[in-house]
């Protein structure tokens, strides 16, 4: 089973996130063993938050950036990602969202994939719901499932 762990730099605070993101782990619960790493944010800003993040990914791990420079996929094509990684031994991706600043270059640097959800503007806070919806439509693709139809 995959093997996929979230770095989150930031506390949710809001129910609706909340209950929006334990919703997603209990659906994702069957397709991969689900870790989330929530970090605080730090006074010092993305430099001092580099430090914290880089020792929490995964020996081994694929890294993915959440960064808006990034690159942007469609749904199915995450999914072809996912499994062209898996099938080719990686049984760990290890996904990064920073804080509402942003990530530091050298966390970027470390990844092995800088990913975008869009070029809009979105609540720093609905890019941890966005990222799990995300990862439950592409594992639920590779089952063949009808979830993201």
């Amino acid at each position: 089973m995959l093997n996929i762990k979230l770095i989150c730099v930031g506390k949710l605070k809001e129910k609706f996130y909340t209950d929006a993101c334990a919703e997603y782990e209990k659906r994702l619960g069957g397709l991969c063993r689900l870790e989330i790493c929530q970090l605080d944010e730090e006074r010092g800003g993305v430099a001092a938050e580099a430090a914290s993040v880089l020792a929490r990914v995964p020996k081994g791990a694929f890294v993915i950036s959440m960064c808006v420079e990034g690159a942007q996929l469609s749904s199915e094509e995450l999914a072809q990602k996912i499994d062209a990684l898996q099938t080719g031994g990686c049984g760990s991706l290890c996904f990064i969202i920073g804080s509402s600043n942003g990530l530091d270059e050298s966390v970027k640097a470390a990844s092995a994939l800088r990913l975008s959800m869009s070029r809009m503007t979105f609540p720093h806070h609905l890019a941890r719901v966005m990222v799990l919806e995300q990862i439950y439509r592409a594992l639920s693709i590779m089952r063949g499932g009808k979830y993201h139809k």
